[in-house]
């Protein structure tokens, strides 16, 4: 699998080591930056990493940060991204499975590097479940076009 991979300045180390992991199990992996730990903004990092998903060049992104909560907010302004903040393996598994979500969004200062590890393990896994989840998904584009479900 193709992997796009960013981090900002303090998830410079989660970033190293997941790099190797995902190499170690085959993956091409494309290490979008940054490689030391002097202070960056996020949302450049973000928008690079989710455009490189939308084209294509990355089948699923990788984005780390401090909690990765602005990280997966600024993802989710791409139109055609589904970024999710997953701090545990239950959430990923949630996010691919349910939501088909595209980029994974990780905090370095909420959890353990090993814990990054099987988080990432379960999110690359898991495949989409389709079904009514796929019909959620295409409410969920009625909404990012600017539309309404509210039938107003």
């Amino acid at each position: 699998m193709r992997i796009a991979i960013v981090a900002d300045h303090n998830a410079v180390p989660m970033k190293a080591r997941l790099v190797d992991w995902l190499a170690a199990r085959g993956h091409e992996v494309d290490d979008r930056g940054v490689h030391d730990e002097r202070v960056v903004d996020y949302p450049v990092l973000c928008e690079d990493l989710c455009r490189r998903v939308l084209s294509g060049a990355a089948d699923t992104g990788v984005v780390l940060g401090g909690s990765g909560s602005g990280e997966q907010m600024a993802c989710n302004k791409i139109r055609g991204i589904r970024a999710a903040l997953c701090h545990d393996t239950f959430l990923a598994g949630i996010a691919r499975g349910n939501n088909d979500a595209t980029v994974l969004v990780m905090g370095a200062k909420v959890i353990a590097p090993d814990a990054a590890e099987r988080i990432l393990e379960v999110w690359l896994d898991t495949g989409f479940r389709g079904g009514r989840h796929a019909e959620r998904l295409a409410q969920i584009a009625v909404l990012e076009r600017g539309g309404s479900l509210l039938g107003d």
